[in-house]
């Protein structure tokens, strides 16, 4: 049975016995649905919760065998569809369906960069500096600062306050602080029994923070109160461009970064005993990178490695170190007191020089989380924000 438009800008099918409807797009593309996922998916007020879009319906209360009756096109974006099941037609906006639609081309294996990102190296220009009170008091600068997050994985803020634990009401613009054991917020100094490494005046070689935690903290905010010590300059690098050149150097050594778990621990005192098994480079069932996870001072006995592919991990590892300290692909800058960065640290890894003991280095430091920071980004997308 076909139904086409009046507008003749499109035309729908159903197939399959009734399981599948097919779109037919003015370019004469074509995009498939299945009946139960159309079902599924109802956006009407009867199916969804007006104030969250929560849906009021499971799965046990749909049919299995649920049928298309009919489907018909009015006007330019809108689609009735009758179901087996009910007696009133469902309305879908046909752009939405266009922007969920599951039926592509298989993924290709060798793209594993997810979308909307930008890899870079040390001959990227990254964005400039934003200032504390250009976000603080415009959403359209919030907005543009949170988009240099997302993109580029990294982002720097100038003129912030240099009060202790001002750090929080940053990460409060756009979301909420991830407490840990290290507190609310931290002091990044020298101390004369440090529970990190961190708390020396060594330097710290490039890594992602907090691997033995899962969840890791998505997002580390790192700010100078006080900086009069020679050295101590903060570098960093893009974990998803270092494992693209991975990827393009040897392949195999990406499959075993990414098909194994790595052990990383901290044990923190007495009270603290932190672990977890993730592995160095994760990526989705679509093959798309989604974390990478880095830090040799952290990383435990490899125990999930088998005997026959142990050595060859090492090789993969050694492999990734070399290609994250490659100079070629670190920024490097030094913090002024009244600036901050902020990484995503699940793609972004940083490091510090050694710095000297004469003068006085301080740092404050707290951790939030990526999924705040996407809602208040689309928030702000939608436009719903005065300019």
């Amino acid at each position: 049975m076909r139904y086409i438009c009046a507008m003749a800008l499109l035309r729908v099918t159903i197939k399959d016995d009734s399981e599948t409807l097919l779109i037919e797009l003015p370019d004469k593309s074509t995009v498939r649905f299945h009946a139960l996922w159309l079902r599924d998916n109802d956006q009407g007020a009867s199916a969804r919760d007006t104030g969250n879009g929560q849906r009021l319906f499971s799965i046990l209360d749909l049919p299995a065998d649920i049928r298309i009756v009919s489907a018909e096109v009015s006007g330019t974006n809108t689609l009735h569809i009758q179901f087996s099941d009910r007696d009133i037609p469902i309305e879908y906006s046909l752009s939405w369906l266009l922007e969920h639609r599951y039926d592509k081309l298989p993924h290709d294996p060798g793209e594993w960069m997810p979308r909307g990102k930008t890899i870079w190296d040390s001959n990227t220009t990254l964005p400039r500096a934003s200032q504390y009170s250009a976000i603080a008091d415009s959403k359209a600068a919030l907005l543009r600062w949170l988009q240099q997050v997302t993109q580029f994985g990294f982002a720097r803020l100038a003129e912030v306050p240099r009060q202790g634990g001002s750090i929080c009401q940053i990460a409060e613009l756009f979301g909420y602080v991830r407490e840990t054991n290290y507190g609310r917020f931290f002091d990044v100094r020298s101390e004369i029994d440090p529970s990190n490494l961190a708390y020396t005046n060594r330097g710290l070689e490039v890594h992602t923070d907090n691997p033995y935690r899962d969840p890791v903290p998505t997002l580390q905010l790192l700010a100078c109160l006080e900086n009069s010590a020679e050295g101590g300059e903060s570098i960093v690098v893009d974990g998803f461009k270092a494992c693209d050149i991975l990827w393009n150097e040897s392949p195999d050594h990406f499959r075993l970064l990414s098909s194994y778990n790595a052990n990383f621990a901290y044990l923190g005192g007495v009270d603290t005993r932190l672990r977890s098994y993730r592995p160095m480079i994760e990526t989705g069932s679509d093959g798309r990178l989604r974390a990478i996870r880095f830090n040799s001072r952290s990383i435990a006995a490899l125990t999930q490695i088998p005997y026959d592919d142990m050595s060859t991990y090492y090789e993969a590892y050694r492999h990734l170190a070399e290609i994250v300290n490659r100079p070629g692909l670190q920024h490097e800058f030094k913090l002024e007191p009244g600036e901050l960065f902020m990484v995503d640290n699940t793609r972004v890894l940083h490091a510090r020089k050694a710095f000297s003991g004469t003068g006085n280095r301080w740092l404050q430091g707290c951790y939030a989380d990526l999924d705040s920071l996407n809602s208040t980004l689309e928030v702000l997308q939608e436009g719903t924000f005065a300019p």
